[in-house]
């Protein structure tokens, strides 16, 4: 399907803006996915855990080049005689041993124990250890003795270095965005008072969701005809569910906030949303030249027979039908990025609402007995997240069809790989949803014909 048609269908597909539209004016409690308390945040973060790690494989590194240094010309015992006792500044590398002591004292106590948000402490370290290392190359004769004359001063110099950047670009950084993520959501949550009048959302504010169909307790989906949540296990698995399709609505709500990402040669486009405690959100858009219900019964209605089409997945199970909305789902991913990322297994909520011109599936990561974590897969963890398939209001051939993708694949990955490996996964998903829909269609149409 050409790029091109999709200009000839845009007068004719709905808009998210549409949405937002009839949900911008609704009278609601504040939203119960603000009140985050403070005490459920982290000590420490894991970037800065990261930090302390890699201070601790620098004392180490250089410890075990040393050791290896002092092996070469005699004993152990010997050259640490010569080296230590006798020390001189010239041809001794225990002082090189010694700076690293230094900076694995300083940085730890700094960003470890007192947890400071300051470079001041990791200035004095890199400044000295530079200029150390300097003088030290100039006036000694280190590099007349061996490699290590070379090894050690160079290793020394550049993991100081090293440190230095990962402190100021990565742990600094990546705390204060979301230090004024978690103010300015906490702010937001208190500051906001039960509204008496309907008033407009206002750009980037998250709120509760209007009134749906099957948002309520007391109405039952057109689909089934009363199965309720008994156990206080069920219940649970529903409010899980009412919280994810919340946070959708909520993306949706805030189009104009997206941050576009790529698209593909078919017109398909990534956009991405940073979310309070869940992170970057990834939101695949797409037109379809199919009807919503189309989509709707191979996405939505029928998620254990995605395997059979669906290449980024190779397992759906359902665990259990927890009501006529919602139900417990176990996946397995392919794998991506060419064999980098590996399989992951996820344990899912799902609940699915049929709302005005749209159907919404939504869902997030959950524990079920049947489904523990196994040694077979690492488990991933999915925030907020699920399919939406509108409906054309003057077009009942076409569609659009929007993915809000929000998930952890845990592992030690870098964030970036795992970034690029979504947003392809994604784009490879709508071809073969398309290939799909392509199959079904001469199916239907000799159906209609007989």
């Amino acid at each position: 399907m050409p790029g091109g048609d999709y200009g000839e269908l845009g007068g004719s597909l709905p808009a998210i803006a549409s949405l937002n539209a009839s949900y911008s004016t609704t009278l609601s409690l504040p939203s119960p996915y603000l009140f985050v308390p403070p005490a459920e945040r982290k000590a420490i973060s894991d970037v800065r855990r990261t930090f302390c790690l890699f201070v601790t494989f620098d004392l180490l590194f250089i410890s075990l080049l040393w050791i290896i240094e002092l092996n070469i010309t005699s004993s152990i015992k010997d050259s640490l005689e010569k080296e230590v006792i006798h020390y001189d500044y010239r041809s001794s590398f225990f002082d090189i041993f010694l700076l690293a002591v230094f900076r694995f004292l300083c940085l730890q106590v700094g960003y470890a124990a007192f947890r400071l948000k300051h470079w001041w402490v990791i200035a004095i370290t890199t400044l000295v250890t530079s200029v150390f290392l300097v003088v030290k190359v100039i006036i000694s004769n280190l590099l007349s003795q061996n490699a290590f004359g070379y090894v050690l001063p160079i290793t020394s110099f550049v993991v100081a270095w090293l440190e230095t950047w990962f402190l100021d670009f990565k742990v600094l950084t990546q705390e204060a965005d979301d230090e004024r993520a978690y103010l300015a959501t906490v702010n937001a949550a208190c500051e906001r008072a039960p509204m008496i009048y309907p008033r407009a959302v206002s750009d980037g504010q998250f709120y509760s969701p209007p009134e749906s169909v099957a948002g309520s307790e007391e109405d039952l989906d057109e689909e089934g005809l009363g199965r309720r949540a008994v156990t206080a296990q069920e219940k649970e698995y529903v409010r899980q569910g009412r919280e994810a399709m919340s946070v959708v609505e909520q993306i949706l709500s805030q189009e104009d906030n997206w941050k576009f990402e790529k698209n593909n040669d078919i017109g398909d486009s990534v956009y991405t949303l940073e979310i309070p405690f869940h992170g970057k959100t990834f939101i695949l858009k797409a037109f379809m030249q199919c009807p919503a219900e189309l989509v709707y019964q191979e996405v939505i209605l029928q998620p254990e027979k995605m395997v059979q089409w669906n290449k980024t997945v190779s397992a759906c199970q359902i665990l259990q039908r927890v009501d006529d909305n919602t139900l417990v789902s176990y996946d397995v991913s392919s794998g991506a990025a060419g064999g980098v990322v590996s399989a992951r297994d996820f344990v899912n909520v799902r609940r699915v609402e049929r709302k005005r011109d749209c159907y919404l599936s939504a869902g997030m990561a959950t524990d079920h007995e049947a489904k523990p974590p196994s040694g077979r897969y690492v488990r991933g963890e999915n925030g907020p997240g699920g399919f939406v398939v509108l409906k054309s209001s003057s077009n009942p051939s076409v569609c659009t069809f929007i993915w809000v993708l929000n998930t952890d694949l845990k592992g030690r990955l870098p964030r970036y790989l795992i970034h690029q490996s979504l947003a392809a996964t994604m784009f490879e998903f709508m071809t073969h949803l398309r290939q799909r829909i392509a199959e079904l269609r001469p199916s239907l149409r000799s159906h209609h014909h007989t």
